[in-house]
């Protein structure tokens, strides 16, 4: 009788500790549609970083060297973007899908028509982010909410440098000097220090 007791006092605790197992596991690991929603929005940030390239090229073909230099750091901020999201399913023991992507544009009429699709693009994006915070909420899953964070202030910076950029070009209008001036100024831009921290090829 005694070692019946025994059996059974460590059956259950070893029922207990497979059952905890099993609820820590499920909390942690991803639901089908939160991987789904990540790697959807994985792939629009490649996408995003596609798209900037795309913008380069043309400014090269304008011979406007800083505005195609400013779309290159826009470029790298968006793979890091990616990066972060990649590795964030992966820590989540999640499974990466990575698709095909669409043609970008590769040709516009003026600079100010380029920044007005960029800004576009990036209000896309913003909604894409919002829904899916909306989502974690509602799937409760709050580690995906925490790391969305990141992403939603970066999203109100994103479409402000964009309108910004926008505001600039209309004022400078058909004023070819004061669109050199601002070439000029636009191939000092950097990768910002926040980004560069970020970047999960930095750690490896």
């Amino acid at each position: 009788m005694l070692n019946f007791l025994i059996f059974w006092f460590f059956f259950s605790i070893f029922v207990l500790l497979v059952t905890i197992f099993m609820i820590f596991m499920e909390m942690y690991m991803l639901s089908e549609n939160i991987e789904k929603a990540l790697n959807d929005q994985l792939n629009r940030e490649f996408f995003s970083s596609y798209y900037y390239l795309s913008m380069a090229a043309y400014f090269l073909s304008q011979n406007l060297k800083g505005f195609s230099h400013w779309m290159r750091i826009q470029a790298q901020e968006e793979t890091i973007h990616a990066l972060k999201i990649y590795d964030f399913i992966d820590d989540r023991d999640g499974e990466i899908d990575l698709n095909a992507m669409d043609t970008p544009p590769k040709a516009w009429d003026t600079p100010l028509d380029v920044f007005q699709d960029a800004l576009k693009h990036e209000q896309k994006i913003s909604n894409h982010i919002y829904e899916l915070a909306d989502l974690s909420l509602q799937e409760k899953d709050h580690a995906t909410n925490t790391f969305l964070q990141w992403f939603i202030a970066e999203q109100v910076e994103e479409e402000a440098t964009a309108k910004e950029m926008i505001d600039t070009l209309k004022l400078i209008g058909n004023d070819g000097s004061g669109l050199f001036l601002l070439d000029r100024d636009l191939v000092q831009r950097t990768l910002l220090a926040s980004e560069a921290d970020a970047d999960p090829a930095g750690d490896m």
